[in-house]
């Protein structure tokens, strides 16, 4: 096959691949550049296409790898930058100074709301925050581990309500 005939398919074919494209991206220009990426890489590659072969599916599956290659370079880019080094660009998390006396009222206050619980949900929160597993916690007090999971969940909830006021 000539390189005119090569190209005058892939024109014929190239309105097809915008759809497939968008349904990849969901954004009008994002596919637009994947439908350029997809002719461009076909054009360079135009002497691994089969003469006779299907070249719709050819060009489907340069889309596709296309597609999946550019979207893994995004997430290892992304990862790359949040996980650099540590308090360059992604670590804004911590304060300037600490400040012991601020983190004692805290606890003091974490405590005291732990303290106010009732004891149905104290004993089995309490227990947890010192390590022990749901089925352990459920040995210990002989109660349904459901009824454990709950109790702590709404130990949680209580406490985060109470510290939020």
């Amino acid at each position: 096959m000539s390189t005119i005939e090569f190209n005058q398919l892939l024109i014929s074919h190239t309105e097809g691949l915008k759809p497939y494209a968008i349904s990849f991206t969901h954004d009008g220009q994002e596919a637009n550049d994947l439908v350029h990426e997809t002719l461009y890489r076909a054009l360079r590659n135009r002497e691994k296409y089969n003469d006779g072969t299907n070249i719709r599916a050819w060009l489907y599956t340069i889309m596709r790898n296309t597609f999946i290659n550019s979207y893994r370079r995004r997430n290892r880019e992304k990862k790359i930058f949040h996980n650099g080094l540590p308090g360059f660009l992604s670590d804004h998390s911590g304060a300037a100074t600490s400040n012991p006396a601020e983190a004692t009222l805290v606890s003091k206050e974490i405590l005291t709301a732990v303290h106010s619980l009732p004891d149905i949900f104290r004993v089995p929160f309490t227990l947890y925050s010192e390590g022990y597993k749901y089925q352990e916690i459920a040995d210990i007090l002989n109660i349904a581990l459901g009824t454990i999971k709950s109790r702590i969940h709404l130990a949680r909830k209580s406490l985060r309500g109470q510290i939020a006021r």
